[in-house]
């Protein structure tokens, strides 16, 4: 059995060393790091994720995110393309996310082109939202991609 392909978006790495977070969703976010460093799942990030992170303004804090990211065991770093780009300007101009947020769009994006099962995502004012879900996957059938799931850790680890 293929196993499930996640992609974390910047609010995992975030809230894994958050200290004015929920610790049940703290843990939740570091048991499915350590659940793909098993081999449980496929994680995936992108190179979005990683300029996010080293936009960081706290230089303390954007070492730690990256220390993070580096001790969780990927199976990629997926790169934007043309394909991503015009998909997630689709998501955009659907007026699914707002333009001002066109990384979260490219989140959605890449985790579609490259065929990832669940965008696993802390935010849920742009993407864990049954709105957000039901449209994009409207989206994605319309112009033929696969459905994408967009999950909390907490529905990864429980529900799966």
């Amino acid at each position: 059995m293929r196993k499930l392909r996640l992609y974390l978006d910047t609010s995992i790495i975030n809230f894994a060393l958050a200290d004015d977070i929920n610790e049940k969703d703290k843990e939740g976010t570091r048991q499915l790091c350590k659940e793909i460093n098993q081999g449980k799942y496929e994680g995936f990030i992108s190179e979005v994720v990683i300029r996010e992170i080293n936009n960081t303004k706290d230089s303390e804090k954007q070492k730690r995110l990256i220390n993070y990211v580096e001790k969780i065991t990927l199976s990629e770093i997926l790169e934007g393309n043309n394909e991503v780009d015009i998909l997630a300007q689709k998501y955009i101009s659907e007026q699914i996310i707002p333009a001002r947020y066109e990384d979260d769009a490219l989140h959605i994006a890449l985790a579609t082109v490259n065929e990832i099962d669940i965008l696993v995502s802390w935010n849920f004012k742009h993407l864990v939202k049954h709105k957000t879900r039901i449209e994009v996957n409207g989206v994605n059938n319309l112009m033929g991609y696969r459905n994408i799931d967009i999950c909390t850790p907490l529905e990864v680890i429980e529900d799966v």
